[in-house]
């Protein structure tokens, strides 16, 4: 990721939701940044601008408040209620040199040609990002992964998976991310009633109490 976004940013001196709600009414979105062992301090973006930087794949922005401009990352995204619209940005300093840990979401390719798809079986993705380790510079918009070569009974594990220059694996090797599996067929009801266990059979009360009464004359007699 070598081109990164310039955003100007300003300072809110006022916090609370009654304050953010009016950052928001101009056309803002209100930020927190934090990191290099400074206080943390409370922004306000252009949305317009942040969110064109995100549909782009950008991370790495510069933020320019005042006359200061650093390197930041977006760190957290909070979203409204219908999960649409952004409504803060937890934002952290970095700078160029340094290694950061970042979470990058997983694109699987092939899926539709998967040679396990052609033996029956589907592909199941069971995790859908990475977490890794790299340089500010070149954190990766997303991490491809090829699934054409995987067959039924087969297991990607993260540990698989081939990383660009420069990136480590900060997750666990064997957490799962793509399995290949045999579609279950349905059973008729037929099938599923033959091979439930047949179930014991039940005394009522009343033929309790009868065989009770028998047993009782016996003794008598």
């Amino acid at each position: 990721m070598a081109k990164t976004v310039l955003l100007k940013a300003e300072i809110r001196e006022q916090t609370g939701s009654k304050a953010v709600q009016k950052v928001r009414k101009r056309g803002m979105i209100p930020a927190i940044v934090y990191g290099h062992k400074q206080e943390p301090v409370a922004i306000s973006l252009d949305a317009h601008n942040f969110i064109e930087g995100l549909h782009h794949g950008q991370r790495l922005m510069d933020v320019q408040i005042g006359t200061k401009k650093e390197k930041m990352i977006v760190k957290d995204l909070q979203y409204d209620y219908l999960g649409k619209d952004i409504i803060h940005a937890d934002l952290m300093r970095v700078s160029v040199t340094e290694m950061i840990k970042v979470t990058v979401p997983i694109e699987l390719k092939g899926a539709g040609a998967a040679k396990g798809t052609h033996e029956g079986g589907i592909i199941e993705e069971h995790a859908d990002h990475l977490e890794i380790e790299c340089r500010a510079t070149d954190i990766p918009e997303t991490i491809a992964v090829s699934v054409k070569e995987i067959g039924v009974g087969d297991a990607l594990h993260a540990s698989d998976i081939e990383l660009p220059d420069g990136v480590e694996l900060v997750s666990s090797p064997e957490m799962l991310v793509v399995t290949c599996h045999l579609v279950a067929a349905a059973k008729a009801t037929e099938q599923v009633e033959e091979e439930m266990p047949a179930a014991p059979e039940v005394i009522s009360e009343a033929k309790e109490a009868e065989e009770e009464k028998k047993e009782a004359s016996e003794d008598k007699k």
